[in-house]
């Protein structure tokens, strides 16, 4: 534990936490800023890959579960944010203005890409609000669960904003484009179990007590298995997405040749 207490002092609004005393693979990745609903601020962006980094090349980790701490998960992006964006473009030329926000934008993109570029897979345990900022985090994690207290806004639009961060990208994969276009379009909160329904999450729990307890479990039956399984999982199906079938064929053939032969396999 003391190792991750020098950890956690590298981030001011996240913290990391073994989910085990015991040795169980599984470490709680924490969005920490309770007293402002866990909005992304500025700091985020630059913090969340640095974190997600760590715990990637940590050979104790085999699963992440991310969470929120406080009445909610995530409440979207920080308008301090946007503002920090908006203070430090060009005040005259229009190219440079736009070629600095382009970069802004990319950067901010990064940082959730990094969940998907993280070898070890990430689960999202969603309580109270999940809305706009954390709608791009969730739908980048490897597999979602939520109480059923929990709710979901793809909220930009109401803010004059397109969705800039990678919900109108990975949203349709997920739940269809047609309920993708309407939940993006409308703005409009959904519930627990329509978020179910749509196959946005895979379970919801009673109570996030009961879905702490929930996707521990869940963690760790998938630390138990082979590392080498889990992460070419994860790799190839993410890789599968932008491929042809015969593409993605291809790709896993090249994959395991290079790492079936394991002492995984032969135990």
């Amino acid at each position: 534990m003391e190792e991750y207490k020098k950890e956690n002092e590298k981030y001011k609004f996240l913290k990391i936490i073994p989910t085990s005393p015991h040795s169980s693979g599984v470490f709680n990745l924490c969005l920490n800023r309770p007293s402002h609903l866990n909005a992304l601020s500025p700091h985020f962006f630059t913090e969340f890959p640095h974190a997600l980094s760590s715990l990637d090349q940590n050979p104790d980790v085999s699963v992440i579960i991310l969470s929120g701490a406080g009445r909610h998960f995530c409440s979207g992006i920080d308008l301090q944010a946007l503002n920090s964006i908006s203070s430090g473009l060009p005040s005259a030329d229009r190219g440079r203005i736009g070629e600095k926000l382009r970069r802004d934008i990319k950067f901010m993109q990064d940082a959730i890409t990094a969940i998907e570029l993280c070898r070890k897979p990430v689960i999202a345990a969603v309580h109270g609000a999940c809305v706009g900022g954390g709608i791009d985090i969730i739908t980048a994690c490897d597999l979602r669960f939520c109480s059923a207290d929990a709710f979901f806004v793809v909220k930009e639009v109401d803010l004059a904003i397109t969705a800039d961060l990678g919900t109108l990208q990975r949203l349709p994969a997920i739940v269809g484009f047609g309920n993708a276009m309407e939940l993006a379009l409308t703005g409009r909160r959904f519930s627990s179990s329509e978020a179910k329904e749509m196959g946005l999450v895979s379970k919801v729990f009673a109570s996030k007590e009961a879905m702490e307890e929930g996707v521990r479990a869940v963690a760790e039956g998938i630390a138990a298995k082979s590392p080498l399984a889990v992460t070419g999982t994860k790799a190839v199906l993410l890789r599968g997405r932008d491929l042809t079938l015969h593409q993605a064929l291809d790709y896993v053939a090249t994959w395991n040749s290079a790492v079936l032969l394991s002492d995984d396999l032969k135990e």
